[in-house]
């Protein structure tokens, strides 16, 4: 199972001292979080895309380019890649680019964003958001898996004799997630293309999750990828941790109380009971994600959200160091403990490109009857 954390790059002015990070620092501070992450033993940083205020991570691949520079063993991905406002040929071209530099460490997240102006700033309709995402995927699909496309659709201008470069490192595209919060089409788009599926697991209460969950698991099993259980899902959470949960809420409460979500509005108190948001010690958010397998079943990522609504970057670190040195441990060898066998691991570029080897193999092992006879002569 991996685990890692994502997160939006909100600018958000601390409550506790009324400062606000510049965007260069917000910046190079999400940097340091993908270093720390990686140095406390985490499996996985994601970042969003926005092009609105507070957000700065306008541009993922740049970003996750230099982090991929900085950093050896963690898989870097996208939460999430707005695949109804980027061009398809682009995320193909940027994404092919930052797997050869992070040596396949890479991996997106597709999503429609939370942003509804976004559309028109890049030229489309948020009317047609499904739209988008079905049709701007189904190419990205394509470019990635055939060296030249004809190709022509209902929102973009036609390819003739197209090839995307680079192409994908070791023939293998990026593994893809499909992000949703409510959109059921989403959820029968990924079990369609047996991609993963992955809930933020923030805003919303168990049983809505659940409900999205258990639709993407049945289609999976329907289109013939394999049994519902066997299907690869992926879930967010949000968490702060002090050694005294008192300690750990008292620190938080100004931050929540003012994060430019879900500020002003439920207490703390409240959105901790209706939401998986867990503010307390270690070992409480230990026994509150172990909870997850009990409503979601068995599932191969798990991504927490740490450092936004205005925590300094001191804090998020300290956050870090008790995530992968207290927590991350427990939660592994519990999840572990627990997983069938016939459940797969979350997919990476080793397992991906090990697969094709396979069925290249097997392809090359079945030739035609006559050529066949023509050895055993």
């Amino acid at each position: 199972m991996q685990f890692g954390v994502f997160t939006v790059g909100d600018v958000t002015e601390d409550p506790t001292t009324g400062t606000t990070v510049s965007e260069a620092e917000r910046i190079k501070a999400m940097v340091a979080i993908a270093v720390k992450a990686e140095e406390v033993g985490l499996d996985v940083f994601a970042q969003g895309e926005h092009h609105n205020p507070p957000f700065v991570p306008s541009s993922p691949t740049t970003q996750l380019g230099f982090i991929a520079a900085k950093t050896s063993k963690i898989i870097l991905s996208t939460a999430t890649t707005l695949i109804t406002t980027n061009d398809p040929v682009k995320i193909a071209e940027d994404y092919a680019m930052l797997q050869h530099l992070a040596d396949g460490r890479v991996d997106l997240m597709m999503g429609r964003g939370n942003t509804g102006p976004v559309y028109p700033w890049f030229g489309q309709d948020i009317r047609n958001g499904i739209g988008l995402a079905i049709e701007n995927y189904a190419l990205l699909r394509r470019l990635w898996r055939e060296d030249v496309v004809d190709w022509e659709g209902k929102f973009r201008t036609p390819l003739q004799g197209f090839s995307a470069t680079p192409r994908p490192l070791d023939g293998v595209p990026p593994f893809v997630w499909h992000g949703s919060i409510r959109s059921p089409e989403i959820a029968e788009q990924a079990a369609y293309y047996g991609d993963g599926f992955f809930h933020n697991n923030i805003f919303w209460p168990v049983s809505h999750t659940q409900r999205m969950i258990e639709l993407y698991r049945k289609r999976f099993e329907h289109y013939g990828h394999g049994a519902a259980d066997q299907a690869i899902v992926g879930l967010g959470g949000q968490v702060f941790m002090r050694k005294n949960s008192q300690d750990a809420v008292n620190e938080f409460r100004p931050y929540f109380d003012n994060a430019p979500v879900y500020g002003h509005g439920p207490t703390l108190e409240d959105f901790s009971r209706e939401t998986p948001l867990t503010v307390g010690s270690p070992q409480q958010v230990i026994e509150r994600t172990l909870t997850f397998r009990e409503h979601f079943g068995d599932y191969q990522r798990q991504l927490f959200l740490m450092d936004h609504a205005g925590l300094p970057l001191k804090t998020v670190l300290e956050q870090l160091d008790i995530l992968g040195e207290e927590v991350v441990p427990v939660l592994r060898k519990e999840f572990a403990a627990k997983r069938p066998a016939h459940v797969p691991d979350a997919p990476t570029h080793a397992s991906l490109k090990a697969a094709a080897e396979r069925a290249r193999d097997l392809e090359t092992i079945v030739e035609p009857a006559g050529s066949v006879e023509e050895t055993s002569r």
